[in-house]
């Protein structure tokens, strides 16, 4: 893995780069979005439905090694040759992390200092730093992320500090238990205390790790507080190797965390959108404003659609008129309502796909603004949209 800052604002954090997986067919540019999978492949698109996705930048996926606690060993996975040969995923990136914020969560109650503890489809399990990285060296992913003791935000300041010296330890754990790997991102945690954030990204940029990932987040915290967190570990944080954080996955979270410096996210936020029947609609151009929706289009808060709605079932347009995606130039909204209606798990294929379409060119439009030099004037045209349109609602009702 290669990583490399091709421009920073010194207005805020925003920073676009490359990133270079060895396999990938061309360099990632970051900010960059890492598609959620379930055991090694997205929820509802089939592998043969994935080139219709934007690539690169569909190229990265992001898996849980607690996913495969289930069906085949780890053992088994190292026979077949990895995750790549397992998937036949050859030409796409794999991001290994603990935890899932959608079936993987953290379980800060039941972590001891021998491992971390999650609630996953097998149940409550306990993993130690020793199976963690066994799991890690059969699965042979291209980024992997440190054990690490996630807390919400109101745990006490002892179980803070307590959560920062269990993941510095599990940190040197899985790189002395598996020292080759090389592209390993030291987790960093702390809860909503700055001094036990700074510490840990401290401790944590001492380390020989190929990029920090930054933990902890959307469990609770306010998201105006995590202005203050992030720029806390941030302003730490060495330039040269990237961040990958989990748990901001609203359009304003992932502006907020790209402001601080982040480069890459999860996009659990996807899944629960595509599951709840719901295409993303703002507008993707550089001013920010979301001008692409009627006031009167039903479920719409000017960032999403509800397709379940009756209002669609004779709506014989696309989901957005000039959408590129798969879904958008072969499908109507009427024909997503009525399997929607019908319960066709086609209903949330043709939604992930577009869905996950519009997020990449979301993040695309990002990038083009940090290049332009205009992120700050698209972020807070985006946000002040959004302002106005819950004000109007407000009043409305």
């Amino acid at each position: 893995m290669k990583f490399a800052v091709k421009k920073a604002l010194s207005s805020s954090g925003a920073r676009v780069g490359v990133l270079e997986v060895g396999i990938c067919p061309a360099p990632i540019e970051t900010p960059a979005l890492l598609l959620a999978t379930r055991k090694g492949l997205p929820h509802f698109i089939s592998p043969d439905l994935l080139p219709s996705l934007p690539s690169p930048d569909s190229n990265l996926l992001q898996v849980s090694p607690m996913h495969f606690l289930e069906g085949l060993s780890t053992t088994t996975i190292s026979k077949l040759g990895g995750l790549h040969q397992m998937l036949g995923l050859q030409q796409h990136g794999i991001a290994a992390v603990p935890r899932d914020s959608i079936q993987c969560l953290p379980e800060s109650k039941a972590a001891t200092k021998l491992g971390a503890s999650f609630e996953t489809p097998c149940g409550r399990l306990l993993i130690k730093p020793k199976d963690y990285v066994e799991m890690i060296s059969c699965m042979k992913p291209n980024i992997w992320a440190s054990l690490a003791d996630e807390v919400p935000a109101w745990v006490s300041e002892k179980r803070n500090k307590t959560s920062v010296d269990r993941t510095l330890r599990w940190l040197d754990d899985c790189i002395s238990l598996y020292p080759e790997a090389g592209s390993i991102f030291g987790a960093i945690v702390g809860g909503t205390n700055l001094e036990e954030r700074k510490r840990c990204a401290e401790e944590v940029a001492k380390r020989n790790v190929s990029g920090y990932w930054i933990g902890g987040f959307g469990l609770g915290e306010g998201i105006d507080e995590r202005p203050a967190l992030l720029r806390a570990v941030m302003d730490i944080l060495p330039d040269e190797k990237p961040r990958l954080t989990c748990g901001l996955g609203l359009p304003e979270e992932i502006l907020q965390g790209i402001a601080a410096g982040i480069d890459l996210f999860d996009s659990t936020y996807i899944y629960s959108l595509t599951v709840g029947g719901f295409a993303l609609t703002f507008s993707l151009d550089n001013s920010g404003e979301q001008h692409s929706l009627q006031s009167d289009q039903i479920g719409s808060d000017l960032t999403k659609i509800n397709l379940r709605a009756t209002a669609y079932r004779k709506d014989m347009s696309p989901i957005l008129e000039n959408c590129t995606c798969y879904t958008c130039k072969n499908h109507t909204k009427a024909y997503i309502n009525h399997l929607l209606n019908v319960h066709e798990m086609l209903a949330q294929t043709l939604l992930e796909i577009h869905n996950t379409h519009h997020f990449l060119r979301f993040f695309h439009v990002i990038r083009t603004a940090i290049q332009d030099g205009s992120f700050e004037e698209f972020r807070q045209a985006f946000l002040e949209s959004r302002r106005e349109h819950f004000k109007g609602e407000a009043i409305s009702t």
